[in-house]
C-alpha cells in the first residue's frame, strides 16, 4: 500500500514537468531525423544494398524503435535527484520512514516513465506515421514477447546504472563529470548511435558479456528478428543476470554509503 501511494505521488510530481518531457521529446526527434537522412543518403549511394545485414527499412525501424524505447524505459534525471537527496541531507527523512529508499526510487521510476510516454506519444506518433511504409514488424509471436520482456529488463538495468552512479555522491562532492563520462560510454556501447552489428566481430564478442548492449540494442535486435533461437535465450539469461547483479550492486553501494553518511552526520 505504501509503495502504491508512492507510485501515485510520483505520477503527480512528474506531471509538474510534463512540458519538460515534451520539449525533450521534440528535441530528441532532431538527431533521429538527422540519422535517418544520413542513412538514406548512404543507401542511395550504395544502390540500396544492405549494410551489415540491415536493409534501409530495417535501419529506419531500428532508429524509430530506439526513439520509442528511450521514451518507455530510459531514466530521466534519476541520478541527479538521488544524488541531490544525498548531498542535501534529505535522505535522513526517508530513513525515519518505514520504506526502503532504493525500493522507493524504483517505484517512482515507472511513474515517471508512464508520464513521459503519455506526453511524448504525439510526436512519436507523428514520426511513426511519416516512416510507416518503411517499418518492419517483429517476425513472430516469440519476437514480440521476448522483445517486450527484454525491454522491461533493459529498463531495470538502465535504472540500476543510474542509481549506482548517483550513490557515488556519498563519497564525491560533485558527480556531474563522472555521470557525463559513464553515460557517454553507455550511449555509444548500448547501440543508441547505430546498430552494434556494424562493429567488428571482436567488439561484438566482448560487448555480449558487458551490460551496455542489453540497455538498448538487444531488445531492439530481438524485435527486428536479428536475434533468435539459442542466441536469444542466452542473451536473455545474460541480461537477467546483469539485472540481478545491478540490483545487488545498488543495495551494496547504498548500504556502504549509508554507513559513511551516518558517520559524517553524527
Amino acid at each position: 500500500m505504501k509503495y502504491r501511494k508512492a507510485f501515485a505521488l510520483g505520477v503527480q510530481n512528474t506531471l509538474v514537468y510534463r512540458w519538460n518531457f515534451l520539449l525533450k521529446s521534440l528535441l530528441g526527434l532532431v538527431p533521429v531525423a538527422g540519422a535517418l537522412y544520413l542513412w538514406s543518403a548512404l543507401y542511395r549511394a550504395r544502390g540500396g544494398a544492405a549494410v551489415s545485414g540491415y536493409d534501409f527499412s530495417q535501419m529506419v525501424t531500428y532508429f524509430v524503435l530506439t526513439l520509442v524505447a528511450e521514451s518507455l524505459i530510459t531514466p530521466a534525471e534519476e541520478e541527479w535527484q538521488i544524488s541531490a537527496d544525498i548531498k542535501d541531507g534529505r535522505v535522513s527523512a526517508y530513513l525515519l520512514k518505514p520504506i526502503e529508499y532504493p525500493v522507493f526510487r524504483l517505484v517512482l521510476y515507472p511513474a515517471a516513465r508512464l508520464v513521459s510516454t503519455a506526453v511524448t506519444l504525439v510526436p512519436i506518433t507523428i514520426i511513426v506515421a511519416i516512416v510507416w511504409s518503411h517499418l518492419v514488424l517483429p517476425p513472430n509471436a516469440t519476437a514480440w514477447l521476448a522483445g517486450a520482456l527484454s525491454l522491461a529488463l533493459a529498463g531495470l538495468l538502465q535504472f540500476f546504472v543510474s542509481f549506482a552512479v548517483a550513490t557515488l555522491a556519498f563519497w564525491l562532492l560533485e558527480i556531474s563529470t563522472l555521470v557525463f563520462i559513464v553515460f557517454s560510454f553507455e550511449y555509444f556501447l548500448s547501440g543508441r548511435l547505430f546498430p552494434l552489428d556494424l562493429m567488428p566481430p571482436y567488439f561484438r564478442i566482448v560487448s555480449e558479456w558487458l551490460p551496455f548492449q542489453y540497455e538498448m540494442y538487444f531488445p531492439i535486435a530481438i524485435l527486428l528478428g536479428k536475434i533468435d533461437g539459442t542466441a536469444l535465450w542466452r542473451g536473455l539469461a545474460i541480461q537477467a543476470a546483469w539485472v540481478i547483479l545491478g540490483w545487488l550492486g545498488c543495495r551494496w553501494l547504498w548500504s556502504c554509503g549509508l554507513r559513511r553518511y551516518q558517520a559524517v552526520g553524527g
